[in-house]
């Protein structure tokens, strides 16, 4: 008898528990949940914490509550000034009605995919009216307040607040790109090719001067040297002929050793002469043969 009293017991224990744990339900502070009942809202539950719902009855669709990324793949827009543009952009976005969002999306996986077609839609309209200097660089802030408020009219029928839109990068395409820098890199030639033109120039001028210059300079040397020996020769004739006419055979003698150092230089030079000869004149007779005075 108690037998059967404590397995009775032990079913009512675990009827109870089973109970508890299809009755309870934990909210995170992540998250938001919805109550349902067959199909129908029964409460929206937006505070953390422990709640519950009758069991086996209603369920229980957990929604996120934090700030969640939109990565929208890049896109090519045309300018009001007709130049093309590749525009890769992002959004963040939180769930701010969790049963419009329920009822209208239901996943934040179909939420993304249906606000991605209203963020690119609304980023052809506003950067369509804009030019591309606006785009790239004067009014991008503005613009991107633009963008937001179109798409929050929009995503308010989702349940869903775009907090913000942003500009990950806008340029131009790839074929534009390599053509615009192509031109780039032929102007910087054409200029590279001008500077060297003028620099070869003025080389050259330059060149030309000093060649001039130096052909001056030589000419004026050699001018100026030619002068400067002939005014040495003569001075050295005068001295000669001042000192020939002060002793004449003392000059003779002189101009005699000059010639006997250049023509016996050393080295077992060897000369065939007569003895008789002039240049051997003050070999025999120290006066050269000259009458001495008394």
């Amino acid at each position: 008898m108690k037998q059967g009293l404590s397995v009775i017991g032990v079913i009512l224990l675990a009827g109870i528990a089973l109970i508890a744990y299809n009755a309870l339900f934990t909210v995170h502070q992540t998250q938001q949940a919805l109550v349902l009942q067959f199909g129908d809202t029964k409460r929206e539950i937006t505070e953390p914490g422990l709640h519950w719902k009758l069991p086996f009855v209603q369920n229980v669709v957990f929604i996120d509550k934090r700030i969640l990324d939109l990565d929208s793949p890049a896109q090519e827009v045309i300018a009001s000034d007709q130049k093309r543009l590749v525009v890769d952009a992002f959004a963040r976005y939180k769930i701010v009605q969790p049963l419009f969002f329920y009822r209208t999306v239901g996943t934040i996986q179909v939420a993304n995919s249906r606000l991605s077609t209203v963020l690119n839609s609304a980023i052809r309209r506003v950067l369509g009216d804009s030019s591309f200097v606006s785009v790239v660089r004067d009014d991008r802030p503005d613009l991107m307040a633009r963008i937001t408020q179109q798409v929050n009219r929009e995503a308010a029928s989702f349940g869903i607040e775009v907090v913000d839109v942003k500009i990950k990068r806008a340029d131009l395409p790839e074929a534009n790109s390599q053509a615009i820098y192509q031109r780039m890199q032929t102007e910087r030639q054409q200029e590279a090719a001008e500077i060297r033109a003028q620099g070869e120039e003025i080389a050259r001028r330059i060149r030309s001067r000093a060649d001039r210059d130096v052909t001056v300079i030589v000419a004026e040397a050699e001018r100026d040297s030619q002068r400067i020996r002939g005014e040495g020769d003569g001075e050295r004739n005068r001295v000669f002929n001042d000192a020939f006419g002060r002793d004449p055979e003392f000059f003779a003698f002189y101009r005699s050793m000059q010639a006997y150092e250049r023509a016996l230089p050393g080295n077992n030079t060897q000369m065939v002469i007569s003895p008789e000869s002039d240049l051997f004149r003050y070999f025999g007779d120290p006066t050269g043969g000259a009458t001495q005075t008394q």
